[in-house]
């Protein structure tokens, strides 16, 4: 029954996606497609990282960085306007279906736009990378990475104001994490302080399974586990948070 109803949710979601497909694919390729010009055509020509040529190090860490921002910003943008603009979540909270059904539905349609941006890049790369490959593990990175980001973005946007909460928590998270998360670079070449840092933030954790998986190195567990654990922590939150919303 919880995933008939959540189901329900998810559904308008979807209906408008469909109707936007086209549109939102051509949208969504343009970000990763000007990093990976920019820094692995561009910047990273003749470098090698890890064993690897930047190229290939790269694009893995480009499929981290648009999942986190389509899964975000496809579960927390539309629950955030549905919210603030068109009133229509609070129609939901009164709907006979469990809170739990309600948070699903809305985090669901988050983790749909992160595999569909991440699988459309995913063919280009597999196109022009040769070395780049993708595993069972490289998938089930890819999900839990999208779970965890569609779900910080349902929290956001429950915890926001105003629309400008939304922009303002994506300057002060995303952003950093964009350029810090070791999409660019590899965390093992900084120092130790700053390595601790960097791997407070889940990209850190998404980039380093995506980028082992897809070049057949070592698979660091350790960081599927951390960014498990990132999801569970947004996932609590998000029911706090709409239990509050509830009363």
């Amino acid at each position: 029954m919880m995933a008939v109803d959540a189901y329900s949710i998810l559904w308008a979601d979807l209906m408008v996606l469909k109707r936007r497909m086209a549109r939102y694919l051509v949208t969504t390729l343009i970000s990763p497609l000007l990093y990976l010009v920019a820094f692995g055509w561009g910047l990273g020509r003749g470098i090698s990282v890890d064993g690897a040529s930047y190229f290939e190090f790269v694009v893995p860490g480009i499929i981290a960085l648009t999942a986190m921002n389509s899964s975000f910003n496809g579960a927390g943008t539309r629950l955030n306007v549905d919210r603030l603009f068109f009133k229509s979540f609070d129609e939901c909270l009164m709907a006979p279906i469990s809170p739990l059904s309600l948070l699903l539905g809305k985090a669901m349609i988050g983790v749909v736009r992160g595999l569909i941006s991440s699988t459309a890049f995913m063919i280009v790369a597999l196109l022009i990378a040769p070395a780049f490959s993708v595993e069972p593990l490289f998938l089930v990175s890819l999900l839990v990475t999208c779970l965890a980001f569609a779900f910080l973005g349902v929290l956001a946007a429950l915890l926001a104001k105003s629309h400008e909460d939304m922009a303002t928590f994506g300057s002060l998270i995303l952003l950093p994490m964009t350029f810090l998360g070791g999409t660019f670079f590899s965390v093992s070449q900084v120092p130790a302080a700053l390595k601790f840092a960097l791997y407070a933030l889940p990209l850190t954790h998404s980039s380093t399974c995506l980028r082992a998986a897809a070049l057949g190195q070592p698979f660091p567990w350790e960081s599927l586990f951390a960014i498990g654990s990132f999801w569970l922590v947004f996932f609590v939150g998000c029911n706090l948070v709409l239990k509050r919303a509830s009363i």
